[in-house]
């Protein structure tokens, strides 16, 4: 019988290494497909990263009128030790590694102001902010709706600031979420993304006046990971920063504990997300169950991250349908 020769040291060494090798591939193919997720524009039909894959740095971009959440440094967070970095992802423009929360305000012209106001908080898993695709576009929309709007720029888990470590965080985070369909991503938070959001609603609230809006109709409208800190600060026990609707865009669908004083719910999602959009909609029925308004659109195609509203498909329609759920509330009714 033949004698089997044993691998040699070298050998299992350069399989390790192709192991590894493996791996870091494996690992940059999840994040690309995550970026996919997120940023609808990069969308593609081949496996693995898309052609002219690419993230870079740029200029942070103009930010006119962007108020600091805290007088100083903000709590928990140090900007020295990590300044903020701007990047083009894939012709998308997003932030990681936000230690100083803004809030920019997107106003209405004069005369159409309706005296209701949304804050708009973008997606990103906590390791970045979309800020393109589901911030500033969708201030200014809102705004020339007559709906003062203020986009957040929340602070975020840091990552490293060169491509390869982000992309290794990105996977290690999500791993294979798209590909389990239906298993949903890992239960993530942010309490400082969490704490930037009541404080953003302490803000609005407090120059109310100043910005020709009513207090009591200050909304907050999350896209993703933005949806689950508008969840988080909508559920606190805080009803000062409280929001009095709330706008939940294509986040989980998990049941949550909703207090009796809880507001209105108008949630969104796609079929074909590819994060969430097959895991049912417990969060609605928490709302019913505790006898609380809710209105819920589920549409056919736009996939996770379809911002605007994905071209071609009815996922474009959630604007308008979200306007005409606060006309019916009574939230665009002028102020007298």
């Amino acid at each position: 019988m033949q004698k089997l020769e044993q691998p040699t040291r070298c050998d299992r060494r350069g399989n390790a290494t192709n192991i590894l090798k493996k791996a870091d591939r494996m690992k940059t193919v999840a994040a690309a497909a995550l970026l996919l997720l997120i940023l609808p524009s990069a969308a593609h039909t081949q496996a693995g990263p898309p052609p002219g894959f690419s993230i870079k740095d740029i200029p942070a971009p103009a930010q006119p009128g962007a108020i600091p959440l805290y007088n100083g440094v903000a709590p928990g967070s140090d900007p020295a030790a990590q300044p903020e970095q701007w990047q083009d992802m894939m012709g998308e423009v997003a932030v990681r590694n936000v230690t100083v929360p803004t809030l920019t305000p997107f106003l209405p012209p004069k005369g159409k102001a309706t005296g209701a106001a949304v804050i708009v908080a973008p997606g990103g898993a906590y390791l970045m902010s979309s800020m393109q695709n589901e911030g500033w576009p969708i201030a200014r929309w809102f705004a020339a709706h007559g709906v003062a709007a203020f986009v957040l720029k929340y602070r975020l888990d840091p990552t490293p600031r060169d491509t390869a470590g982000f992309m290794n965080a990105l996977g290690e985070r999500f791993g294979g979420a798209a590909a389990r369909a239906g298993a949903g991503a890992p239960n993530i938070t942010q309490p400082l993304a969490v704490a930037d959001g009541k404080a953003a609603m302490e803000l609005v609230r407090s120059r109310a006046a100043e910005w020709h809006i009513d207090p009591k109709r200050v909304g907050f409208v999350g896209f993703s990971a933005g949806a689950m800190t508008a969840m988080q600060v909508t559920l606190a026990n805080d009803p000062a920063t409280r929001p009095d609707f709330l706008g939940y865009i294509y986040g989980p669908m998990e049941p949550q504990a909703v207090p009796a004083d809880a507001p209105p719910m108008f949630a969104a999602i796609a079929s074909d997300d590819g994060l969430f959009g097959r895991s049912g909609f417990a969060v609605v029925r928490s709302w019913q169950e505790a006898g609380k308004p809710v209105e819920l659109h589920f549409y056919e195609r736009g996939g996770h991250g379809f911002g605007m509203g994905k071209a071609g498909t009815t996922s474009a329609q959630w604007r308008d349908s979200f306007l005409d759920w606060m006309t019916m509330r009574g939230l665009l009714k002028a102020k007298q």
